[in-house]
């Protein structure tokens, strides 16, 4: 679904940029021009921006299991 409809930017584009290190609407602003024409877009944006980074899963330990012999 288009997001920034002046910049022709998706949803998709946002998700994409946000796996590769994007974490805040200035950030969008800066690398993709989310909401750099009429600003109408910004909610949106922040709403995806959000629900991805709320969905993401962090590792926080690894353990190794002892193998088989």
């Amino acid at each position: 679904m288009i997001v920034c409809v002046c910049n022709n930017i998706s949803d998709r584009e946002i998700r994409q940029a946000i796996d590769l290190g994007i974490s805040s609407v200035a950030e969008l602003h800066r690398e993709l021009g989310v909401g750099t024409m009429c600003g109408t877009c910004v909610s949106y944006a922040r709403e995806v921006l959000n629900q991805h980074l709320d969905s993401q899963t962090t590792i926080t330990e690894v353990r190794r299991l002892p193998q088989a012999a």
